[in-house]
């Protein structure tokens, strides 16, 4: 049974409070933006250390803080060790965003780059690949909030994903990638604050022996490390993060939002600092059976263990550390997507001569209409985050081998790009519903790969470098 350690008057203070703050907050760092620049890449002049916060903000998602303790609590020790190896994306991604930054100074988003350097089938497939996984991790982020809400307050599901989406649309609108970087560097520190604590006092309180010894006696295949499914999960996973974030344009949009020379670097240190946030975040799920505690859904354990050991003023201090790492992830996804359908639907399928100040507008207009699009599609709780996420998967590792060829090589064309991400995405869904989630994205990074090799060997096209300026 869950029992409700934050009062409904508590919980619907703190939402009221975060959101006035959040909200003019954004105001005031979006008053002096005048340019499509200076909304959608912060003016392109982002620093070391706000380029580092945001990098590391955004990838710590409601599915670090909350996905990475249920899969510990369904898979166990790998589930856990599985999930810190999305870590990998933001490491591998730092050379190329610093190649990303050198070939197209003037990009504004991913879809510039497939358009360009593979033509308009390409840039098809990546734009329904690209869109299908930004709703579905903006759904997954919309039904954290309702998680997380009605978990340690007893508040219905939907006023709590309702108004995280309410929040982020508005300081997003207001501020644009200024707001969203500016609130990321804020929301890392008490991320970063609030897991450390949560994780000292779960071991002072239990200790490891008692937790072993629990999960020994209860559920001893957590602790199996030949754990079938578990093993597999820990390889797709790998994929999976690459494929996340080689892709998608949350990561491109900073490629190009930071200075000259700041991307690698900012990269590289988000990857390091958030490789053990998953585990430790993962690893108070295992504490389950030492509280006796069953959650009626395995994606409420995080919040449910954590407000247990911290009582009534941690359940407060948890509510803050889950709904800041919510909202960092949020309300990225909502301008990266945002700039998506901007510049590649909008101005490159809609209206190809579409001024900047036109731009701007539909760029302001569509962040609403995502948030109202995940907020209708967020209502009915339809599965767990994790059967909601990892779909995705299927898509976005088969971006990777394109993208990166694509960023090498000048041998590989459009046509074997776009029958890459084609096969792979479909393949990857065949093997999501008939085996399951925790193959989809290896196999579809397979296939992608085997389509582009023998794309390399068959063709030898001269792309010309230039074409990206």
């Amino acid at each position: 049974m869950n029992a409700v350690v934050l009062s409904t008057e508590w919980a619907i203070a703190i939402v009221i409070v975060f959101g006035v703050l959040w909200v003019a907050f954004g105001w005031w760092l979006g008053r002096n933006n005048r340019t499509l620049d200076d909304f959608m890449l912060a003016g392109r002049n982002v620093g070391f250390a706000f380029a580092s916060a945001t990098a590391m903000a955004t990838w710590i998602t409601s599915n670090t803080t909350l996905l990475a303790p249920q899969l510990t609590y369904e898979l166990g020790v790998w589930g856990m060790l599985g999930y810190s190896m999305a870590a990998l994306g933001l490491i591998l991604f730092a050379p190329l965003a610093k190649r990303i930054k050198a070939l197209m100074p003037h990009g504004y988003t991913c879809g510039d780059f497939i358009r360009r350097r593979y033509g308009r089938v390409a840039w098809y497939v990546f734009l329904i690949v690209a869109l299908a996984y930004s709703f579905g991790w903006l759904v997954s982020l919309g039904m954290g909030g309702g998680i997380l809400i009605s978990t340690l307050s007893g508040l219905d599901y939907r006023v709590g994903m309702s108004a995280i989406l309410f929040i982020c649309v508005c300081y997003t609108l207001l501020g644009g990638l200024k707001a969203v970087i500016a609130t990321d560097f804020v929301q890392t520190i008490i991320i970063l604050i609030g897991v450390i604590l949560i994780a000292y006092v779960g071991i002072s309180k239990l200790g490891l022996e008692e937790i072993h010894t629990a999960v020994e006696a209860k559920s001893p295949q957590l602790l199996n490390l030949l754990f079938p499914a578990a093993l597999m999960f820990l390889f797709n996973n790998i994929f999976f993060g690459i494929g996340e974030i080689f892709h998608s344009n949350v990561w491109w949009s900073r490629a190009f939002a930071f200075k000259d020379k700041i991307g690698k670097k900012a990269f590289l240190l988000a990857g390091v600092l958030w490789l053990p946030i998953p585990i430790v975040t993962g690893f108070i799920a295992l504490a389950a059976p030492a509280l006796g505690l069953y959650p009626a859904s395995s994606d409420m354990v995080g919040p449910l263990i954590a407000a247990k050991i911290l009582g009534g003023v941690g359940a407060f201090f948890v509510f803050i550390v889950v709904f800041s790492a919510m909202a960092s992830s949020l309300d990225s996804l909502l301008a990266a997507t945002s700039d998506l359908i901007t510049k590649d639907i909008y101005g490159g399928i809609i209206n190809k001569n579409a001024d900047k100040e036109k731009l701007l507008k539909v760029s302001k207009v569509s962040i609403v209409i995502l948030g109202v699009i995940t907020w209708a599609l967020c209502f009915p709780r339809i599965d767990t985050l994790a059967a909601i996420l990892m779909i995705t998967g299927a898509f976005v590792a088969s971006t990777i081998w394109p993208i990166v060829f694509g960023l090498y090589f000048r041998r590989l064309n459009g046509t074997v790009a776009a029958l890459a991400m084609a096969g792979g995405s479909a393949v990857g869904l065949t093997l999501y519903f008939q085996v399951g989630y925790y193959v989809s994205a290896l196999s579809s990074c397979v296939v992608s790969l085997f389509v582009c090799l023998i794309g390399l060997m068959a063709y030898d096209e001269k792309f010309d470098w230039k074409r990206l300026q």
